[in-house]
């Protein structure tokens, strides 16, 4: 419009000249510049709006922020309306749920769709529920709309969950809640709809799952029996405990408590009181049993503490003085008092029949806990104490560990439940049984398990040379310049042991064409030579001592390529052989040469950088401070650990046997030599001319 009054007037002035424009009155002139000033800023304006760079999703992102409860659309529900069916007992992923809404995606990510805020009401304007939207349920839905998982984009959601808040039962009308969820423009009779429910059934009966209607939706539950529980369609959830966001527990050590069981619930049935206060009896002060605090008044301090004979304690505090924790079923199956249990890194000794156990699709519970059958209740005492010691931390640890990753908050459990969802759908890239069930001790993301290696070996950046040093500095220089000589060494670390004298200037060091590093130790452990340093980027790496002199550049590198080929073995040049002693009954070290080998030292030996991370955080029982502690043996716990997944050697290799339950070392004859090794060839022919008999 601005254009053509451009065009417009400019052909006015050139035809007729300006003395031929009329002059405007003042009073009208004000008025088009003002028309032209306004009609100019809303051009600009809304280019500015076209152009601006902005989120779409970011528009219409679910949060409680944005969008208030009382600021929701208000909807009635007509008597009429439909009311979708039970719940079909027989669903399963490939009858129930459509798989090809979810299609292919390169992240191997579902896309989740959060439903508008809305209020549901009858004819009549009562609500569907009496409590309304409730925070848990917020907190769980912000977190989805905040996480990889949200889209706002209906057209590319593969899951849809509701905004109705069912986790209540209790709070439910559950007829209205039903036809509120067959209103959803989506809903096709529940198919990929996921609805969260922790609190289920009602009295008197106290079903273990949702009663309100709900089609073909899957439901994350926190209360599963195997009666109701549809074994790889639905979730079995916790129960949320409030205590988690309110109480802050510090991770206590594992080890020996001050009560070796202890029962903490209020509300069990007077039958398993009875039986808990005879095993009382039997066994005195191993076992505290508490209840409910008759001389405090009711209210939030209350909640908060446990008596037991006028005595009051802290709770959930007090679950930290106990090995073990009793779980017993309530008027539910699921119970709040196991994720207060597992935050104290307490045991939990379940005794809950048929209880479908949290996210037990991925989770291993033998480590984290003891399942009794409840007519076992009286045996709790005996079958606890025949635990081993050992077996008893890890379950304290793995507890503890349980309750950080998948039950501390809201937000735990709702990804936790999508990301099980997700396997299933993308069960090529699901989660493997370690990575659900161990804890990352240490974040080492380029570390992979040579055992699941490609068959070919990959072309590799070379290796990194690891040389364990104290003070013998000589000896040191001529190993760093043999080694620098090999043409596949990427890098060279040097840990120096020695905390009472600092390393040479950089000067004086040998000049070598590849990255050298001198690591600094806080302590003269053997076992600081494994131990997975950030330094190390190649997957292969190489143990030496600083006084392995004799090695050539040639040997190196054919050692090198050798376990190119076999990247889950240690590949090296000593070798060592274990024998059973018949007349004393144990192992004994053989360090005389053979044919036959079955240990490789580590003081001239390739292996996977895995295996650093695996000798520092995952050796089993005491064997790394053993070592430490005697400062031998080191190579071969290294050969124990890579096996399984002298007087001094002897009692090494039967204390390590002791510890690993099994012999795992075995007897092997095999030696690698290089092609024309020793054929009378001319030297040039040679791939290795400079390699001696070893």
């Amino acid at each position: 419009m601005v254009e053509a009054l451009i065009m417009c007037a400019s052909v006015k002035y050139g035809s007729r000249g300006p003395a031929l424009i009329p002059r405007m009155k003042t009073k009208h002139r004000i008025y088009y510049i003002t028309l032209f000033s306004v009609v100019l800023l809303g051009l600009i304006a809304t280019g500015m709006f076209q152009f601006w760079p902005h989120s779409i999703e970011s528009s219409a992102e679910w949060s409680l922020d944005r969008r208030s409860v009382h600021d929701a659309p208000l909807v009635r529900i007509p008597m009429s309306s439909p009311i979708p069916e039970r719940g079909d007992l027989s669903c399963r992923m490939h009858t129930c749920f459509d798989v090809y809404r979810c299609g292919y995606n390169p992240k191997n990510k579902i896309k989740v769709y959060i439903y508008p805020l809305q209020r549901f009401v009858d004819e009549v304007g009562v609500p569907i529920s009496s409590t309304g939207l409730s925070r848990e349920y917020n907190d769980l839905l912000s977190a989805i709309s905040d996480s990889d998982f949200y889209t706002d984009d209906v057209s590319r959601a593969c899951l849809f969950i509701p905004s109705i808040d069912v986790l209540n039962q209790n709070s439910l009308r559950i007829r209205e809640t039903a036809q509120a969820l067959a209103m959803l423009p989506r809903w096709d009779k529940g198919m990929n709809h996921l609805l969260f429910n922790m609190l289920p059934g009602g009295p008197p009966d106290y079903n273990t799952a949702l009663d309100v209607p709900r089609d073909r939706a899957l439901l994350a539950g926190g209360g599963f029996s195997t009666w109701t529980y549809r074994q790889g369609y639905d979730v079995s959830i916790p129960v949320y405990s409030p205590l988690s966001a309110e109480v802050d527990l510090p991770e206590r050590q594992p080890g020996p408590r001050r009560y070796f069981i202890l029962s903490s619930q209020t509300a069990i049935h007077r039958e398993y009181r009875v039986e808990l206060e005879r095993l009382k009896e039997e066994n005195g002060e191993a076992l505290l049993l508490l209840d409910k605090c008759s001389n405090l008044s009711q209210g939030l301090a209350s909640v908060r503490k446990r008596c037991y004979k006028g005595q009051v304690y802290d709770y959930p505090q007090i679950l930290q003085e106990s090995s073990f924790c009793v779980v017993l079923r309530g008027a539910r199956l699921g119970q709040a008092t196991l994720s207060d249990v597992l935050q104290a890194g307490c045991v939990p000794v379940i005794m809950a029949d048929s209880y479908i156990l949290p996210f037990s699709e991925v989770l291993d519970w033998k480590r984290a806990s003891v399942v009794i059958p409840e007519e076992k209740l009286p045996e709790m005492y005996t079958i606890l104490k025949s635990i081993p010691h050992r077996q008893v931390e890890e379950m304290q640890r793995q507890a503890r560990w349980f309750w950080e990753a998948y039950f501390s908050s809201m937000k735990a459990i709702g990804m936790t439940t999508l990301q099980i969802i997700n396997d299933r759908i993308y069960p090529y890239a699901a989660r493997t049984y370690e990575e659900w069930n161990n804890p990352p001790v240490v974040k080492w993301t380029s570390v992979n398990s040579p055992l699941f290696l490609p068959l070919i070996p990959p072309r590799s950046p070379g290796f990194t040379a690891v040389v364990l040093t104290y003070d013998r500095i000589e000896s040191l220089f001529r190993v760093i310049t043999e080694i620098s000589k090999v043409p596949s060494l990427a890098k060279l670390l040097v840990v120096w042991n020695n905390q009472n004298k600092s390393p040479p200037e950089e000067s004086l060091w040998p000049k070598v064409a590849v990255p050298l590093k001198v690591l600094r130790t806080k302590e003269n452990k053997l076992s600081n030579r494994f131990f997975p340093f950030d330094e190390i980027e190649t997957e292969a790496v190489l143990a030496i001592d600083d006084d392995i002199i004799m090695l050539t550049s040639d040997e190196l590198q054919f050692g090198y390529e050798v376990w190119r080929e076999f990247p889950d073995r240690l590949v090296g040049y000593p070798g060592r052989l274990h024998l059973w002693d018949h007349e004393m009954g144990k192992w004994k070290y053989e360090s005389e040469w053979t044919n036959e080998v079955s240990m490789v030292l580590t003081g001239a030996a390739f292996y996977h950088k895995y295996f650093n991370y695996l000798y520092t955080y995952k050796m089993p029982g005491d064997i790394k401070n053993w070592v430490d502690a005697h400062m031998n043996c080191e190579d071969i716990a290294m050969n124990f650990l890579v096996s399984t997944i002298c007087p001094i050697m002897s009692e090494c290799i039967n204390k390590f046997a002791s510890v690993f339950g099994t012999m795992p070392l075995k007897v092997v004859e095999h030696r690698a030599d290089p092609v024309l090794y020793k054929d009378d060839f001319p030297e040039k022919l040679k791939s290795f001319p400079n390699i001696g008999s070893l």
